[in-house]
């Protein structure tokens, strides 16, 4: 059992659970909220690392912990291009940026990214045949 696999894919799990967007009249998004697809996809991952936590495979680790990031970077790509997306029927440019910077990022980004960061960080033991 690797314990730091377990303590990020937990810091994973509740990341994914924290506000990620806050969009107006709204309030505050999860992954849940922002698309089931993606939340669905999130959690597989979190289960992979715990899988590889406890039966210590730390390739398993290591690969939830990018495909996460990978995860995140497409998800955030993806809010950026839906909400100017979404104000495109306005055509003021000015007023597409001011109605696009109201949908604020906030912290359960930076709390699935340190979790990501723990399983990437996950070491091999030094007796494991190879």
């Amino acid at each position: 059992m690797k314990p730091q696999g377990i303590i990020g894919s937990v810091i994973m799990a509740a990341g994914g659970l924290c506000p990620l967007l806050h969009v107006p009249i709204l309030g505050n998004w999860n992954y849940f909220d922002v698309d089931i697809r993606l939340a669905i996809v999130f959690y597989v991952l979190v289960l992979a690392g715990l899988i590889g936590a406890f039966t210590q495979k730390a390739g398993l680790l290591k690969f939830a912990g990018w495909a996460t990031i990978v995860l995140v970077l497409i998800s955030l790509a993806g809010i950026y291009f839906k909400v100017h997306d979404t104000f495109n029927f306005i055509h003021f440019k000015k007023a597409i940026n001011f109605a696009a910077s109201m949908v604020k990022y906030k912290w359960g980004w930076f709390v699935i990214v340190a979790g990501a960061l723990l399983l990437v960080t996950v070491r091999r033991p030094a007796n494991a045949v190879t």
